[in-house]
């Protein structure tokens, strides 16, 4: 692991795409609230439900985002390696967490607390805003994807047929019969 000065910080936040509209100098205000947070192999950066209270970017390593089912295992949602971002939903409303995430290898985080940036965008920091303006991008990409894929799931009759047939077993075993 290379040693993390702030010039090598701000470099790698400069060539991420959530803060590739910032200045050098807007990027040097934000890095004053920026934690490093190493997380080891398999450990749990944040568990569904637990409080938003951060937003995070990969520096190193790589981390699974899953969400919990209601029946069987948890599932993945995707993995995200370096200048990936989670966590802004968490930034923007601090709800419980939507998902859990934890590491796959160890992996060096970049933490950005709520707390802190709500204080930015208090004191009217430009960059704070920036940063919003880009998690509503990502969002909003992210929320049409999701709409395609339901979208798809409920126009296809097959598929709707197979999530039937795998409820149905759930269904009977838990209804009460009189």
């Amino acid at each position: 692991m290379a040693q993390l000065t702030l010039e090598s910080i701000i470099s790698f936040l400069l060539d991420t795409p959530m803060f590739s509209g910032l200045a050098p100098f807007e990027l040097a205000e934000i890095v004053h609230i920026m934690q490093i947070q190493r997380v080891r192999d398999g450990h749990a950066v944040f568990g569904e439900g637990d409080l938003g209270d951060a937003w995070y970017v990969v520096h190193e390593g790589t981390v699974q985002v899953s969400k919990e089912r209601l029946l069987g295992p948890s599932q993945e949602l995707a993995r995200l390696g370096p200048k990936s971002c989670f966590g802004e939903m968490a930034l923007i409303d601090g709800s419980p967490r939507s998902a859990g995430v934890r590491a796959v290898g160890d992996a060096t985080l970049f933490r950005f607390s709520k707390a802190d940036f709500d204080q930015l965008l208090e004191d009217d920091n430009l960059a704070a805003y920036k940063l919003v303006r880009e998690m509503a991008k990502v969002l909003s990409v992210r929320q049409r994807s999701v709409t395609q894929k339901l979208s798809d799931v409920v126009s296809d009759d097959a598929h709707a047929d197979s999530i039937r047939a795998q409820l149905r077993p759930y269904v009977e075993e838990h209804s009460v019969h009189e």
